[in-house]
């Protein structure tokens, strides 16, 4: 049995992890890269391994640097099944045609407005393309045993992050790997824990944060802050947010906020992501898979005013009133984020708050870094907004909590291979990984393969 690496080495996008038994083939994760135009460039470029060779795809999760290559996938040939669990179905099917539209219309725009290089701007897939690949999702029950190859055994546990994600076991032979996925943090708001494991042969772990410690204060402190003092001098809130996980999030904790009085009831807050308002509905239908009660999530629910239209976006860049505005992208790669942007990054009345981690590469990273001026639609548009980065609202466990939940292997992995963190923090978790526990730890680069023997 052979691993190769085909994503997340070295960065955090673009998860893809091709298992080869000899009798078939299985690709762990099917994510974009994102983040700079090198790794973007690979999306472009004919995936290592022919589709068509490939049986099967088992997904972590349903966020697009873990499943946004599917369209390309099954494009280019693959005709199995995609297994992953039944939250990730329902949040694919929301994500991936958003994608295809959002790709089609960037594309549109760059050439109505001429600023692309290509004449013309094609988009990397289109929302047809992401309808066909659904029609290959098959969800099967956390923890329920399934085949995606003949001889092989697979299941998926709780992984937290969001909802239904997933830590990824295949037995084969009687030897296990296990895929991490993205591990949530233990003590989330809304995600519940992810489950410990006691016996891998094989681990690929994540390590997004494994150089860094939470701020274990509470966010809703900082954010409350944030949104108070930008109301007081007149500013618009911007937040740069996936609309799935992370919108849901920051619609809870507004929600809390005012109910405590921390920031003005009556400050408007608009939700600029129908699909971010679709998965927080999605949400409801998977009651068991997180902490919310039902009046919670009907709060959540009710936390923003949906935007639906391009118009009714556009009209909020023309107010110049006190308000929050939740809009994807989380990275402000795409979406509707960037007009507004666009309108109120040059003001210095405004903030912008973004509330993850920002891959190398990405706007969020340049104006968390301190840029004075992004690129945006072909021009640069200057940064004179408060920036502010709410590490301890991420998703992701940090180095403490990673090395916590490895501490439940009663017995070393044969190897622990080190991926989706950018290279301080893959190295520092291999460090760690074998300075701590003394197990074999590598960080493998990509392309490379390696058999599990």
């Amino acid at each position: 049995m052979f691993i190769q690496f085909l994503g997340a080495t070295g960065t955090v996008t673009g998860s893809k992890y091709l298992v080869d038994t000899g009798a078939g083939r299985v690709l762990v994760d099917c994510g974009l890269f994102q983040g700079y135009k090198q790794l973007r460039l690979r999306n472009w470029a004919p995936l290592p391994v022919p589709p068509d060779t490939i049986d099967a795809v088992v997904l972590t999760h349903a966020h697009l640097d873990h499943s946004g290559y599917l369209p390309l996938l099954v494009r280019d040939g693959f005709r199995g099944k995609i297994y992953c669990s039944e939250a990730t179905r329902d949040l694919c099917g929301l994500l991936l045609p958003d994608s295809g539209r959002l790709l089609e219309e960037e594309a549109e725009y760059a050439n109505r407005k001429g600023y692309s290089k290509h004449a013309p701007a094609l988009p990397l897939y289109t929302e047809d393309d992401a309808e066909k690949a659904l029609k290959h999702l098959y969800p099967v029950p956390l923890k329920a045993h399934f085949s995606p190859l003949p001889g092989m055994q697979a299941r998926l546990l709780q992984a937290g992050h969001i909802l239904g994600a997933a830590i990824v076991q295949l037995t084969v032979d009687g030897k296990t790997i296990t895929f991490s996925g993205d591990l949530g943090r233990p003590q989330d708001r809304i995600m519940l824990p992810p489950a410990p494991i006691d016996h891998t042969d094989y681990l690929v772990v994540e390590s997004t944060y494994a150089n860094r410690h939470h701020d274990r204060s509470d966010p809703n402190e900082v954010l409350g802050r944030v949104i108070r003092e930008t109301a007081a001098r007149g500013g618009v809130t911007v937040i740069p947010s996936f609309a799935v996980g992370r919108a849901q999030e920051l619609m809870y904790a507004i929600h809390q906020l005012k109910q405590a009085g921390a920031i003005p009831s009556v400050l408007p807050v608009y939700l600029n992501s129908p699909m971010a308002a679709d998965a927080t509905r999605i949400y409801r239908q998977h009651r068991n898979e997180h902490r919310l009660s039902g009046s919670e999530c009907e709060a959540m629910c009710h936390a923003a005013k949906i935007v639906n239209t391009p118009a009714e976006s556009i009209a909020l860049n023309q107010r110049r009133v006190p308000m929050v505005i939740i809009a994807a992208s989380g990275m402000a790669t795409g979406g509707r984020v960037l007009h507004h942007l666009r309108a109120f990054a040059p003001d210095p009345r405004n903030s912008i708050v973004f509330a993850g981690f920002q891959a190398g590469g990405t706007r969020g990273a340049a104006m968390v870094g301190g840029a004075d001026a992004v690129k945006i639609f072909g021009q640069f548009v200057p940064i004179r907004a408060q920036v502010v980065q709410l590490e301890n609202l991420s998703a992701h466990a940090d180095g403490d909590e990673v090395m916590a939940w490895l501490g439940h292997l009663k017995e070393p992995p044969r190897m622990t291979f080190v991926t989706h963190g950018e290279q301080d923090a893959a190295d520092a978790l291999r460090f760690r990984i074998q300075d701590q526990l003394h197990w074999q730890a590598q960080v493998p680069a990509y392309g490379d393969k390696v058999e599990l023997t």
